[in-house]
């Protein structure tokens, strides 16, 4: 059973036969585009410390709404990885109905649009077992904005991941939340130290300037 599947829905929130593909290109692209990459925001947030870590993922997914209000400006992907939280038969419209069952400003905020990607991921980083390998080349990615939770755990472990491929890495410390403010800002040094990751919030950095920066 693939657990990797990229799910899309339509316009008029439809979820499209598992036959219709997304809408990418059938060879690698080269347009070396950046992508936002939003790691496990749509969560019901039902585990163990989740009250502390709920008004951190608050204040990131502000930060996240507007990298996605530039990102389209640029018509560069937007793509969701997402725990399956132990659902192996779900899918992104029965995760995203679950988070929403109850009050979830995070979810409610970041809800994927139709023109979104969204990959379950089995394991923490969003590289592992799923398509996103497949997926960044067609749509002409090198360069990742990553956010999400947690800083320190699948935030962390995807910067790897994608660091060990070569992306260029943006990771807004505003945009990314732990339940711990010290492990998130340890996880935030190794990613900058170790992986060569830009790490400045986005009230001081715009994808643009952070993509002429690259370029110098």
């Amino acid at each position: 059973m693939a657990l990797h599947a990229i799910v899309r829905v339509s316009r008029v929130g439809m979820i499209m036969a598992d036959d219709r593909p997304p809408r990418t290109p059938s060879q690698d692209q080269k347009d070396h585009r950046a992508a936002l990459l939003i790691i496990d925001m749509v969560n019901c947030f039902d585990f163990a410390e989740a009250e502390i870590l709920k008004p951190k993922a608050a204040s990131a997914a502000q930060a996240i709404c507007r990298l996605k209000e530039s990102v389209a400006q640029q018509r560069w992907p937007v793509i969701y990885a997402n725990d399956n939280f132990g659902e192996w038969h779900s899918e992104r419209a029965r995760l995203v109905d679950r988070a929403l069952e109850q009050e979830n400003p995070v979810t409610a905020l970041l809800k994927p649009g139709d023109d979104d990607f969204f990959i379950i991921k089995p394991q923490f980083s969003g590289f592992y077992a799923t398509n996103l390998p497949v997926l960044l080349p067609k749509l002409g990615v090198s360069r990742l904005i990553l956010t999400g939770i947690a800083t320190d755990i699948c935030v962390l472990f995807t910067a790897a991941d994608a660091h060990m491929r070569d992306y260029a890495l943006w990771i807004p410390e505003d945009a990314v939340a732990a339940e711990s403010d010290e492990r998130s800002h340890w996880a935030l040094d190794i990613m900058a130290r170790s992986m060569g990751a830009e790490t400045s919030p986005t009230t001081k950095l715009t994808p643009d300037q952070w993509l002429t920066g690259l370029a110098d």
